[in-house]
């Protein structure tokens, strides 16, 4: 489109021209972003790809004059229609705001206000930008949600934040976002906390929409399968600097930077198309570029059976078939010794009460857990006690399963003082082991989990599962609060750890390309449900189920030709 744009002597809509942002902190200025360049043409939409920290967010923010905190443009210029958008005053910018340019932020969670009516909150944008107000503001708000794909949008529009489930929540901020019907649309990690199979739903729908609009897009993504998937053009950022940009394809094909080739490398949408087309083409993958799937575990030994596990929760307020939620629904499964098995699904298939249960940390409405043939049912609390010791889990938020009060030392330490294991000395000593195992410096212990990055913070809380010396470590979602680059060491990690400790792993997550890397077999639920098993190899080349299909489908970038890696 770029390409073709220059042919006809279509003028830019954007142009980011030696972009410098930096941020004011207590030991100086801090450069963000370092003479970035890229431009963006009427209906185009192109992706800015990184990892975190890397600028993508800040030249985002700095576009939308949004920057936060002490941020600051201290260099370059954005034209936006041939005018610099960084010498606007306040007034000009919130004029630009919302009618020209509108954004599509990353949280849905945290991005509308929860006293609010959906409603509400896109009138809001319509009256502020002008478009309508009173009772025509209402019915355009309605017809705003029904356009962002929410079905029955008169009612919807009533309803409160809370009362909506991640996708329905990301449509509304589509509609914000789309509401004044702006030029350019900036969407910020639009679907990085939703299941595939919604993400696919939403950006199928965001490419209609501004496709009908002719809206030019630009997305801001750490996943390269997905940005090639929806975008024509691709600009690689690299602490604060533009490393490569090009055409998507091109640059997937014949990347050219160091960087862009490990974001490839690490990307699992990626990688589990190379596995795929590898299998197809009957070429055997090394144990490296899989990690661990299919990786030849042979155990016929079992570590956990699960044998018609139900629960059942009572919903207040609710009459008759109503007042039961069927969570887990006669679920059977075997883990083997030694090997990976993934637990896959939708938000609300019962995959993660599956894992509360075998954790213990929740009762089973009816149904047996089995730990090495042991009902957990028939065990006293000192018998449950120690065999919390051969059990661990990884949760999925690294922010929040770690204490923000206690040092990381104190972290992982911690289980070992409880269950009464070794000296202090030997404690110190083990933590400083543990802490070599997941490859953190032991200067790591005196510090506090805010000091460290999301990623360093998930090897803490790996080195904290492992401190029991256990022989199943139950995964929820682990990996899926990560950038690609980091969930590839993570992944990386927990592979080198299973073959040395002789780990078993029960992987919660709703990411078939990290489990296509990852897992042996494979548990596929749904409404509570379990509606397919097999090995993971068997499961991608010849999926029973249209329900399977959908979501291995719904794994972005899985048609794209790629980079060889020579």
């Amino acid at each position: 489109m770029a390409e073709e744009a220059k042919g006809t002597q279509i003028k830019p809509l954007l142009e980011v021209k030696d972009l410098e942002v930096a941020f004011r902190s207590t030991t100086g200025v801090v450069p963000a972003v370092r003479k970035a360049n890229f431009s963006i043409y009427p209906g185009q939409t192109i992706a800015i790809v990184g990892e975190s920290g890397s600028g993508k967010s800040t030249a985002a923010a700095a576009i939308i004059g949004l920057l936060p905190g002490t941020g600051k443009v201290t260099g370059g210029q954005i034209l936006f229609e041939g005018r610099d958008i960084t010498k606007l005053s306040e007034k000009e910018c919130q004029e630009l705001r919302g009618s020209k340019i509108g954004l599509v932020p990353q949280d849905p969670m945290s991005n509308l206000n929860p006293v609010w009516r959906i409603g509400y909150q896109v009138k809001e944008a319509l009256v502020a930008n002008g478009v309508a107000k009173g009772s025509e503001a209402d019915k355009v708000a309605a017809e705003m949600l029904g356009h962002a794909g929410l079905p029955d949008a008169e009612r919807r529009a009533r309803q409160y934040p809370h009362e909506f489930s991640g996708g329905m929540r990301q449509r509304a901020l589509i509609g914000i976002g789309l509401a004044c019907n702006p030029k350019l649309l900036i969407a910020d990690e639009p679907t990085s906390a939703l299941d595939v199979t919604v993400q696919k739903q939403i950006l199928n729908h965001l490419g209609t929409l501004t496709e009908e609009l002719g809206t030019a897009v630009l997305f801001i993504t750490h996943d390269l399968g997905l940005a090639a998937e929806r975008a024509s053009y691709l600009v690689v950022m690299h602490r604060g600097r533009v490393v490569e940009s090009g055409p998507a394809l091109e640059i997937l094909q014949n990347p050219r930077h160091p960087y862009t080739q490990r974001l490839i490398r690490a990307a699992p949408s990626l990688a589990s198309n190379r596995i795929e087309a590898a299998h197809a083409a009957g070429i055997e993958l090394t144990d490296e570029e899989r990690i661990g799937s299919g990786a030849g575990a042979t155990s016929t030994e079992e570590a956990i059976r699960v044998e018609h596990l139900t629960k059942i929760f009572g919903i207040r307020g609710q009459k008759g078939e109503k007042k039961e939620l069927r969570a887990v629904d006669d679920v059977s499964f075997t883990l083997r010794e030694g090997t990976t098995l993934a637990i896959v699904g939708e938000s609300g298939s019962g995959k993660s009460t599956v894992a509360n249960m075998i954790l213990n940390l929740l009762d089973p409405t009816s149904g047996e857990v089995y730990f090495h043939g042991t009902k957990l049912s028939t065990l006293g609390p000192k018998e449950l006690f120690a065999m919390r010791r051969k059990m661990q889990p990884v949760f999925q938020n690294p922010y929040g399963s770690l204490d923000p009060m206690m040092s990381i030392y104190r972290c992982i330490e911690e289980p070992l003082r409880v269950h009464r294991i070794g000296s202090k000395a030997e404690r110190e000593e083990r933590v400083a082991n543990l802490l070599d195992m997941v490859a953190l410096p032991r200067s790591a212990m005196r510090r506090y989990p805010g000091e460290l990055s999301g990623g360093q913070r998930q090897r803490v809380a790996i080195a904290r599962a492992l401190a029991l010396q256990p022989e199943i470590v139950v995964l929820d979602e682990a990996v899926s609060a990560l950038d690609v680059l980091v969930q590839d060491q993570i992944l990386n990690l927990l592979n080198n750890l299973q073959a040395e400790l002789k780990l078993s792993y029960l992987f919660i997550t709703h990411d078939l390309a990290v489990v296509r890397q990852m897992a042996d077999d494979i548990v596929v639920m749904q409404h509570g449900k379990v509606v397919e098993t097999g090995s993971s190899d068997d499961l991608f080349s010849s999926p029973q189920r249209q329900y399977t299909r959908d979501l291995i489908d719904a794994i972005p970038g899985g048609s794209i030709p790629l980079w060889s890696g020579s």
